[in-house]
């Protein structure tokens, strides 16, 4: 059961770097600062683009970190 532990806080403590990091730049973590997300169902299709649920489509850290906060 440590080796669960083990990665369950390697990837824990590797989405809070992630976050820290789009926090300084100001980019929202889901969709990096695009906006959206796109789907692709493989890698030759990019059709599909969807506004992203995280920040509602506006990219930014301010909008996404409300939304998380109005979730809880």
């Amino acid at each position: 059961m440590g080796i669960f532990q083990a990665i369950s806080a390697w990837n824990a403590a590797r989405y809070e770097k992630h976050v820290s990091s789009m926090e300084e730049r100001g980019f929202c973590p889901d969709c990096r600062g695009r906006g959206f997300d796109s789907y692709a169902p493989n890698e030759y299709y990019y059709n599909s683009v969807y506004e992203c649920s995280g920040c509602n489509g506006s990219g930014t850290y301010h909008d996404w970190a409300e939304l998380q906060t109005q979730q809880m």
